[in-house]
């Protein structure tokens, strides 16, 4: 067993956790490129919390633009433990209204402009992605998030595009279709991303929106997205702080903690001494770093 450290990945409207103990700042370095930002570091009700604002502070970088690798690795040396994402979504549903928060559990990948492995020539892995979600960490999260007054609703798929622009009336049509629940443009590939490096991952989705599917309402407005993030933003800390307390004791393993046992097939003698250098902190633990 060891001790919980939560990372936040804070989404749009999330840019700050108030009531952090200890607040302190601090970059890191990742040979896989820049990070959004910098790091905070803290405690919160005992509980170590790293926090990072996934467009960066002052919401500077689009979701096509975000370094998910850098990100991941980055929270990996900061020594998290698990990962919980806060990101703003749209709803596929009519039951999901906007100020619902969705503690997905599921996912559809249609990004095609981003970096999705940390892996590659040199080290090949195959991880699975059949549940992508902790259901740990997604349980306490909606525990968390119904405490806060949000209604929860627990499971859901979600469809990440790549955006910037939202979606076309016949694409969220077929999204529709598929049976996805929300959409949104950066749970993907961070949640890929995280597995790769070994670290339980959730995410709490918070719905903005329609989309542009209802035909009695107009298509969606960035302005309208703002107004219900800054209603919900302070509920969004409520979780954060109630997760925290939820965490406490000490930490059970999780099977996601060594997903990498069995997952790398490149011999040892035919590695690529270059990325594995650069694997030193995703999977330094399987490859000897």
């Amino acid at each position: 067993m060891s001790e919980w450290v939560l990372g936040i990945i804070g989404g749009t409207g999330l840019y700050d956790i108030e009531g952090l103990e200890g607040q302190r700042t601090r970059r890191l370095a990742s040979p896989w490129g820049e990070p959004s930002d910098d790091l905070t570091f803290g405690e919160l009700g005992g509980v170590k919390l790293v926090f990072l604002p996934r467009h960066g502070r002052g919401h500077r970088i689009t979701p096509t633009h975000i370094d998910g690798r850098a990100n991941i690795d980055v929270l990996k040396r900061a020594g998290c433990t698990d990962l919980l994402s806060i990101s703003a979504v749209g709803s596929l549903k009519q039951e999901l209204s906007p100020g619902t928060f969705v503690v997905v559990d599921q996912y559809v990948d249609r990004t095609f402009a981003r970096d999705k492995t940390f892996f590659g020539h040199g080290v090949a892995a195959h991880v699975s992605m059949a549940h992508p979600v902790c259901p740990r960490l997604a349980g306490l999260a909606a525990e968390a998030a119904r405490e806060a007054g949000a209604p929860v609703v627990e499971g859901g798929t979600y469809l990440c595009m790549e955006g910037p622009q939202f979606s076309t009336k016949a694409e969220s049509f077929l999204y529709r279709s598929w049976g996805c629940d929300v959409i949104g443009m950066t749970n993907m590939p961070e949640a890929k991303l995280a597995r790769e490096a070994e670290l339980p991952y959730a995410s709490v989705c918070m719905v903005t929106d329609y989309d542009c599917w209802r035909e009695e309402v107009g298509p969606v407005e960035i302005g309208d997205v703002l107004k219900v993030l800054a209603d919900n933003a302070a509920k969004a800390r409520e979780v954060v702080r109630r997760l925290a307390g939820k965490l406490t004791g000490p930490r059970e393993p999780s099977p996601i903690d060594t997903c990498l046992d069995y997952a790398i097939v490149t011999a040892p003698d035919a590695r690529d001494p270059d990325l594995v250098r650069k694997l030193d902190a995703v999977a330094g633990r399987v490859l000897g770093q």
